[in-house]
């Protein structure tokens, strides 16, 4: 069993306080708060400005290939989403028209957030964190329709006046195929 006083010595080591490991948790988990309590345009209001958000295309390698061939650079191939600030402005006013169909009536999630790992960027003035997680996303709509995603989240968290704001996140889902009959939701 890790004691308090061997997380703490890892931490340092890691450049994070237990500090900062607590702050940057709990801010992951007010943010999918919001998402299942459907205040999205509040969740929108902590991205960055310079905000990239997006979720490549994962590929089934043999073991013998190379991990990195496993998901697909930038341009060669259409990720699930790849969104800035502005356009992912435009998916939240879509919900917020009331006339959105892929989620009328509105799903019902829950986002569950887990093992986060905490780095500081190399070049970084120390108020950049690279956090990794992994998530659970359940989602059920209408009377019998329920998905489920997994996978792992890869985070630019840049702290300003008002607390944490996310300049970067990729999702790296472990399907390569997604079965819901909608992506909708946000990661």
């Amino acid at each position: 069993m890790t004691t308090q006083l061997e997380r703490s010595v890892e931490a340092v080591a890691s450049g994070v306080t237990v500090e900062v490991q607590h702050e940057v948790e709990q801010f992951l988990y007010r943010e999918v708060q919001l998402l299942d309590d459907w205040r999205y345009r509040d969740w929108f209001d902590l991205m960055a400005d310079d905000l990239r958000y997006r979720a490549p295309i994962r590929k089934n390698r043999l073991r013998r290939q190379r991990l990195e061939d496993e998901v697909a650079e930038r341009g060669i191939e259409m990720p699930l989403f790849d969104d800035d600030k502005e356009s992912l402005n435009v998916r939240i006013m879509q919900r917020e028209t009331g006339k959105f169909w892929a989620e009328d009536p509105p799903s019902r999630t829950r986002h569950l957030i887990s093992n986060v790992r905490i780095s500081l960027p190399t070049e970084s003035d120390g108020d950049e964190y690279e956090v990794r997680s992994n998530f659970i996303v359940y989602r059920n709509r209408l009377e019998t329709e329920v998905d489920l995603w997994a996978g792992e989240r890869f985070d630019l968290l840049r702290r300003d006046r008002a607390g944490f704001k996310i300049a970067r996140r990729t999702v790296l889902l472990d399907q390569n195929v997604v079965l819901a009959k909608n992506l909708s939701v946000f990661f």
